[in-house]
């Protein structure tokens, strides 16, 4: 499970992007406070800060055609497993979403993906 630098997002491949998608939606439902060692990280924020960056995911599949349930666009939406939000303050948004997200990851994200035979 990763989240792929923000700058790359409009770059992934189909399957990295769908995944993306997909891992963003399980951490936003029963898979929140998850320990996983590759998105720890993203439990130091608020859930809304997930939301942010999964509508970067969503709306670039929406430009290429793809169109993920209208459900994800709600911030409270946790999945069909997974009781919604009651309250979900909003955050404001950073650039980058997680400061995390900086060059030396950057570079991590290309290494894992050539080492996938994905150079962008």
């Amino acid at each position: 499970m990763r989240l792929w630098h923000e700058q790359l997002i409009s770059k992934l491949p189909r399957q990295q992007l769908l995944g993306q998608h997909r891992e963003i939606a399980a951490l936003r439902g029963n898979g929140w406070g998850k320990k996983h060692a590759t998105v720890n990280y993203v439990f130091n924020y608020s859930p809304y800060k997930l939301y942010q960056f999964h509508l970067l995911v969503m709306h670039e599949m929406q430009r290429r055609g793809y169109r993920p349930n209208k459900k994800w666009f709600d911030p409270l939406y946790r999945g069909i497993h997974c009781d919604p939000y009651i309250i979900l303050k909003k955050c404001p948004i950073t650039n980058p979403i997680y400061p995390e997200h900086n060059d030396s990851y950057l570079k991590e994200c290309l290494s894992n993906l050539a080492s996938k035979g994905i150079i962008l």
